[in-house]
């Protein structure tokens, strides 16, 4: 009887071990975009108050804008790719009215959120799977939610200089 409760408990962990090993890709992406989070969360943090008004030239977004916009893209770059319907509308979260620092910080977070959730519900397999995005671009939904990381990446950098602008120091780079 121990043999088989031995043997029986060997399997489990074998099939978790490889179950674990099956979702690496969609947990390593998962784990990518919980630091990415963070990493927004601090530059929100940094920023202060009164320099989310600050638009270093009339042209440009403000800052708050800036956070607002990579948040509308996270939305709607995941739903187009996971299937997951978007609790905001196109363009909605930069269209606010309340742009205070802690209304962006709770948009900005809760758009992080929906990104997270929605990965943990994918499989490695849908990772490799095609979607046409937006209706004009054949990738796999892998390299869409890569391309999604590029421009939050690529607007949070942006606001770098805003931040700077506003006499406060950014952080540290976060790779890891």
């Amino acid at each position: 009887m121990k043999a088989i409760q031995f043997f029986m408990s060997l399997c489990l962990l074998l099939c978790t071990v490889n179950f674990a090993q099956a979702q690496s890709p969609v947990n390593d992406m998962v784990k990518e975009w919980e630091r990415a989070k963070e990493y927004t969360k601090e530059y929100l943090d940094t920023m202060p108050e009164p320099g989310y008004a600050l638009k270093p030239t009339p042209e440009m977004r403000s800052f708050a804008e800036q956070m607002l916009h990579l948040t509308d893209a996270n939305y709607g770059f995941v739903s187009a790719v996971t299937g997951e319907k978007s609790p905001v509308g196109f363009g909605e979260s930069e269209k606010t009215t309340d742009k205070s620092k802690a209304n962006v910080t709770k948009l900005v977070m809760a758009g992080y959120d929906f990104v997270i959730n929605s990965i943990k519900k994918m499989t490695p397999a849908q990772l490799n799977e095609n979607v046409k995005l937006f209706g004009r671009f054949d990738l796999t939904k892998g390299a869409a939610l890569a391309k999604c990381f590029e421009h939050q990446t690529h607007h949070r950098g942006q606001t770098t200089v805003y931040i700077r602008l506003a006499g406060a120091k950014p952080p540290a780079e976060k790779l890891f």
